[in-house]
């Protein structure tokens, strides 16, 4: 029960697939909590696309049930409110008109492929090649950032290109689209976003954090069609009339990995890995940018206010992980609900000779092959439905290890910390699977420890938004003793000999994913 000087904040998490609503107590006890999932489309081989104007609903949806959840256990939330923060899917692209303030196409998500011929013209064309703006923007030329992403939709929309034209465009991420309908819309809406998640676009000078002009004259992207950028803990505005929550104040904003290593406390020299849709390992490089020369990238962890130094981070992304589970749920009908796999997989001692390479869209880090396509090999009259599912929880830990792998390389190459070498920290809702973590130290030789709380990624928006009003302390957020006493931790029980060997067995499965972009019926 709430008493009269009890004091809540609340935080947005837009993933990939659904959206959720936490409200947290000054004690990161959760007090209330809404999640609604949204609608995938696959119009074509390789596209995966949002319905914006649905996430805004879905997200709509989560606030007001979360505070009547609340309410009804007797918090007061009306009163004790202080701050929102917001997380998101990072370099899923909208664009809108800011006069109507409807999207001008769906969304393009982030795993999303069809720009790759884009990236070929592109890497063709610069005289850097595939790395031409790495130095200034720490990424690689991919599919995977949303600066390729508004180049297809000012290339293939008409609706786009003339709202360019008229001057009616704006262009954002995730955040940027939830905060200007969330503080007015096209009644005064506030078009901004923040470093974490313009780090991923491509477009943004890692060493002055803003959008880097070279970059746009390059690309031929108006700068006027961007949106500003602010810290990750800050009163960006209001929240405007029509929402449950209106006239709080959102005071952080984080794209979902930079959320989950606050909230998983990860100062310089530490790592987490965050297990959803895809994977991502990021290693806190403090205020260095670390390039990476092992596939990795660079970019921004967090900056807590304006004023703040900036953490900056290295990363791996994977960009199948949970997604394969649904995969098996929903493409195969293997199994009727993604809990179902560990139980699956359990019926088996071993994937039985299989190597599951989910490169349904191509390969991230650290290979890199938008040309690569997801591949099952090894399978015999012996191959069941439990090896299928024991190999895609391996291919989720192999990719992890591809990545932690890099990092080890660049951080030792670089002479950074590697007191994590040991201990990986992680995440996210497939973290549950005590078989996929269990399999996870196998293949690592190395402990994994899952914390009491597995959704991190909320909670680090709730603390960049308490951080920017008070409510919170970095001692308190960084006090990671405390946030591991009730961790869960996986040792490796595999041999050396078995682990190198399932190793060098995935390397040679993945070698057989490249170049079947172009396979035709």
């Amino acid at each position: 029960m709430s008493s009269e000087g009890d004091v809540f904040v609340g935080a947005i998490d837009q993933g990939t697939s659904s959206s959720r609503f936490i409200i947290y107590d000054t004690s990161s006890r959760i007090i209330g909590c809404h999640h609604v999932e949204f609608t995938q489309f696959y119009p074509q081989a390789g596209w995966v696309e949002h319905d914006a104007t649905e996430i805004l609903e879905s997200v709509k949806v989560c606030v007001a049930k979360a505070v009547d959840k609340a309410t009804a256990d007797g918090f007061n939330v009306d009163k004790g409110l202080r701050a929102i923060g917001l997380t998101n899917q990072r370099e899923t692209t909208v664009v809108w008109s800011k006069s109507t303030g409807l999207p001008l196409y769906n969304a393009i998500v982030w795993m999303d492929a069809r720009t790759s011929s884009i990236c070929r013209r592109l890497e063709k064309e610069l005289s850097g090649g595939r790395n031409h703006f790495v130095e200034s923007c720490g990424l690689p030329i991919s599919t995977y950032f949303s600066a390729v992403k508004l180049l297809w939709l000012m290339e293939n929309v008409l609706a786009v290109k003339d709202a360019i034209k008229k001057k009616d465009a704006l262009f954002g991420t995730i955040d940027s689209w939830l905060i200007w309908n969330l503080t007015g819309g096209v009644k005064g809406g506030l078009h901004v976003t923040d470093v974490s998640n313009a780090s991923r676009t491509m477009l943004m000078n890692l060493k002055t954090l803003e959008w880097d002009e070279s970059v746009l004259q390059t690309l031929k992207i108006p700068a006027e069609i961007l949106p500003k950028i602010v810290s990750n803990s800050e009163v960006i505005g209001d929240i405007g009339t029509g929402w449950p929550i209106a006239g709080i104040p959102i005071a952080g904003c984080l794209g979902d990995q930079h959320a989950a290593m606050l909230g998983q406390a990860c100062r310089t020299g530490e790592a987490k890995s965050t297990y959803g849709t895809g994977a991502f390992i990021l290693l806190n490089t403090g205020e260095r940018i670390v390039q990476s020369s092992h596939g990795l990238l660079s970019t921004v962890a967090f900056k807590l206010g304006p004023k703040a130094p900036t953490n900056y981070a290295l990363e791996g992304s994977v960009a199948i992980a949970g997604a394969a589970v649904q995969w098996l749920r929903d493409g195969l009908g293997l199994i009727s609900s993604a809990s179902e796999i560990e139980d699956l997989a359990l019926q088996v001692e071993s994937s039985g000779g299989i190597y599951f390479v989910p490169a349904f869209n191509g390969l991230f880090a650290p290979w890199w092959r938008d040309d690569a396509r997801g591949v099952i090999v090894g399978m015999t009259r012996f191959t069941s439905k439990g090896h299928i599912a024991r190999a895609v929880l391996e291919s989720m830990c192999f990719q992890v290890k591809d990545v932690l792998n890099s990092m080890h390389k660049d951080s030792t190459q670089d002479g950074s910390s590697s007191k994590e070498e040991l201990s990986l920290r992680v995440d996210g809702g497939a973290t549950v699977n005590n078989l996929l973590m269990q399999i996870q130290a196998d293949l690592l030789g190395s402990q994994v420890v899952r914390p009491v709380d597995i959704e991190t990624t909320a909670l680090g928006a709730a603390y960049a938004a308490g951080l920017a009003t008070g409510v919170w302390k970095e001692e308190h957020i960084f006090n990671s003793g405390e946030k591991m006493k009730n961790a869960k931790v996986f040792r490796p029980i595999m041999t050396e000999e078995v682990r190198k060997k399932k190793f060098e067995s995935w390397c040679k499965a993945v070698t057989r994913t490249f170049d079947l972009a172009d396979l035709a019926i």
